[in-house]
């Protein structure tokens, strides 16, 4: 039975609005200066691609699926966990899964290189 009013306490202290107002406040201005630079990053990536994409002649009706993919690529280069010829795999998986969703894999290509600086993997 203590337990059980243990958790509950810990829930009522966790939970209290006042506080969590606090630690919000707190860290509100690191929290928005790293969207800040997230979405600065983010609207660089998507530049360029954009750039690759006028450059291929790639029709502006085929951008969505293009920037879609460049996205995935984006999140996969923030993660911390992969590195080196593993994210060169993983960045050809996402670019096999796009061209077979029936966009051009030379396109696909050009971004990978050009917007992400990812090379072909190593066997």
């Amino acid at each position: 039975m203590a337990d059980i009013l243990k958790r509950i306490e810990g829930w009522d202290v966790k939970f209290n609005t006042e506080r969590v107002k606090q630690v919000l406040d707190e860290r509100r201005q690191r929290m928005f200066e790293r969207y800040v630079t997230a979405m600065t990053d983010v609207f660089t990536m998507e530049t360029k691609t954009r750039e690759v994409l006028n450059q291929s002649g790639v029709s502006t009706a085929l951008y969505v699926p293009y920037l879609d993919f460049a996205r995935q690529l984006y999140r996969l280069s923030r993660s911390r966990r992969i590195s080196g010829n593993s994210f060169a795999v993983e960045a050809q998986v996402l670019l096999d899964k796009w061209a077979g969703r029936g966009l051009n894999a030379d396109v696909l290509a050009l971004i990978r290189t050009q917007v992400f600086d990812i090379g072909v993997p190593t066997p």
